[in-house]
């Protein structure tokens, strides 16, 4: 469209347009900061379980009652996603940004303070609605700041901030609240999400290219698109196989696997390292083949899954499949939230609010099915074999995307070919 070319090239005014220069130029430094961004916010929706036992004593409560922080986060991205897309559509990206660091601070600063677990309970919630907004809008700000040509290599960078999370944050909340208490992991979040705000408000600029506020009726027309929902479809199947089977991971390492319980953090480390340089990879290529990857994806992760569910007695062969688990179960996901954007077409913001929600009731649907299958006659064989199901599933809506756009691709008319090669009907 007339509109779309001209948003175009504002982008990647001034980049080097010879074929010759074959490499691409380097992504904004703003896409780093929402990295960290996603960074700090995985890590705080995480961080609880490491640290479930010291909350629980202080708190006076028991640990699967204290579990229920967790639980409430997840309700609250589900909701939140969407329902601050809708409300914050008529503010600049930068703004919406910058209030939704600014009450993630003020909300760990509440569980920080807080003693009564009621008011944790609507802190967290309230965390989960700040997370939602950043996410959804993050997406969309990095996906434009980099251009057509590098966009899901942007939207990779930042998902990659949340994989870093399971790496790097989540242990590290959890030496914090060893060294001085649970309440101080949530405070050092804190100070860290102020340092964000101000990185955020001086690097974003009030003006994202082709970000101009839409109407309530021109957000709900985009969601019309019928591979907009095909996206989600995948969004929501994907996690929902990987996470039924990790949620459950400790007792399937320990007890069908054999692997010693104090070998287990050392997998799962494995894993978040397989998920920072899966999700990197597949940014990287997606912007030209996002077909392929998404197909591959949940492909190997169907076979990864039965994999770990049919071995039994086997340490090092288990550990291998929940490493390469890591590698292939989550890369596609900014590929797909990338996707999500460009087909909700003006209904962006909505659209990757939408991809937010899909992952968490996704997983919610998966860890739920899981954990019944997990007491059942399956026992621990059950969560892998639930989540192979489930990622099995994902198949269908990605195939079905990359035989529709062969299809439009083939179709007389006018085709978009960005800078990497790739058609864009």
């Amino acid at each position: 469209m007339r509109g779309q070319a001209t948003i175009e090239d504002g982008i990647t005014a001034g980049q080097p347009k010879t074929n010759k220069d074959r490499r691409r130029p380097p992504l904004p430094l703003v896409v780093y900061v929402l990295a960290l961004g996603t960074f700090l916010m995985l890590t705080s929706e995480f961080v609880v379980a490491g640290i479930l036992p010291l909350l629980a004593g202080d708190l006076d409560v028991s640990v699967a009652h204290a579990g229920s922080l967790i639980t409430v986060f997840a309700i609250g991205m589900v909701v939140g996603a969407p329902l601050m897309a809708m409300l914050t559509m008529r503010m600049s990206k930068q703004l919406t940004l910058v209030l939704a660091l600014i009450v993630f601070v003020a909300a760990h600063a509440v569980v920080a303070l807080g003693q009564d677990f009621t008011l944790l309970l609507v802190a967290r919630f309230v965390s989960a609605l700040a997370t939602g907004a950043f996410w959804t809008v993050s997406a969309v700000v990095a996906t434009r700041a980099a251009g057509p040509s590098s966009g899901a290599r942007a939207v990779g960078v930042v998902g990659a901030g949340g994989a870093l999370a399971t790496v790097l944050g989540v242990p590290l909340g959890a030496f914090v609240a060893q060294l001085v208490g649970w309440r101080g992991t949530f405070w050092a979040l804190a100070a860290a999400a102020a340092l964000a705000t101000v990185l955020v408000a001086r690097l974003i600029p009030r003006g994202v290219p082709g970000a101009h506020p839409t109407s309530i009726r021109a957000e709900v027309a985009g969601l019309r698109s019928g591979r907009l929902w095909l996206a989600l479809a995948a969004c929501a199947t994907t996690c929902g196989g990987v996470l039924a089977a990790y949620s459950y991971i400790a007792p399937i390492l320990i007890d069908q696997a054999g692997v010693t319980a104090s070998q287990v953090p050392l997998v799962l480390t494995g894993f978040g390292i397989g998920s920072v340089i899966g999700t990197l990879l597949a940014g990287r290529f997606g912007d030209a083949h996002p077909g392929p990857i998404t197909i591959i994806t949940p492909a190997v992760t169907t076979v990864l899954l039965l994999a770990i569910s049919l071995v039994s007695g086997s340490p090092w062969l288990t550990s291998a499949l929940v490493v390469l688990l890591g590698l292939f179960g989550l890369s596609a996901n900014s590929v797909l939230i990338h996707l999500a954007v460009r087909f909700a077409g003006k209904a962006a913001t909505l659209g990757s609010a939408l991809s937010v929600s899909a992952f968490n009731a996704g997983t919610a649907v998966g860890t739920a099915i899981a954990g019944a299958a997990l007491v059942s006659p399956l026992g621990t064989t059950g969560p892998g074999l639930v989540g192979t199901i489930i990622a099995a599933l994902t198949l269908i809506p990605v195939i079905a995307l990359a035989l529709a756009s062969r299809r439009r691709a083939a179709a007389p008319g006018p085709v978009v070919a960005t800078k990497s090669g790739s058609m864009l009907p």
